[in-house]
């Protein structure tokens, strides 16, 4: 015996069964109870209570973000403010105006020199997005120290006697590329963070 498919129960439930579908109904006692459970579902699918969306949450995320970014802009507001400031001391108050002996402006030029390059050790990684004129002067600046690099490494192993103002001058300007360097990475670093 063929027994209703659940289209035929659908159009008997909507009234729009087809002859054969309301004959067979009062026939079979497993299709009446299947079509009841259909009346049952039904019921139960309108009994459920009306879901609303949640309310609007975009204003709070609007805020966290701008919040975020207020917070990253100021701190890398007072990074560069730093750099500006050490960068500014390194020329105005550069060794050798202040009458030390030789050997501790040179102790001191290699201890800015070390602690510059540590500073830009600490930057985040060159893989990040620079733009041409920013490439091409951090090279620059970068040629430069390795000329005064291999200056410094030539006077030392000459047999000539290099004169104290000259490994100053070198130190001195080696300073200065480096303090330049880290100001051009640094700010370079400072407009990806935004």
């Amino acid at each position: 015996m063929m027994h209703c498919t659940m289209d035929d129960l659908l159009a008997l439930r909507a009234g729009e069964a087809s002859v054969w579908a309301r004959r067979h109904i009062e026939e079979c006692a497993p299709c009446r109870a299947e079509l009841d459970a259909v009346y049952q579902r039904a019921a139960a699918l309108k009994a459920l209570p009306a879901l609303s969306p949640a309310r609007d949450r975009w204003p709070e995320v609007r805020d966290s973000l701008r919040t975020a970014r207020r917070s990253r802009h100021r701190a890398w507001s007072l990074v560069g403010l730093a750099a500006a400031a050490a960068l500014a001391a390194i020329v105005v108050f550069r060794p050798g105006a202040s009458g030390l002996a030789y050997a501790e402006q040179i102790e001191h030029l290699k201890r800015r020199s070390a602690t510059l390059e540590s500073e830009l050790a600490r930057l985040p990684p060159e893989g990040r997005v620079m733009s041409g004129r920013e490439a091409a002067l951090a090279a620059l600046l970068e040629d430069r120290i390795a000329v005064i690099d291999g200056e410094l490494v030539r006077l030392g192993l000459s047999e000539a006697p290099a004169t104290e103002s000259q490994v100053l001058d070198l130190w001195r300007e080696r300073v200065d590329l480096m303090g330049q360097l880290y100001t051009v990475r640094l700010t370079r670093a400072a407009y990806m963070g935004l």
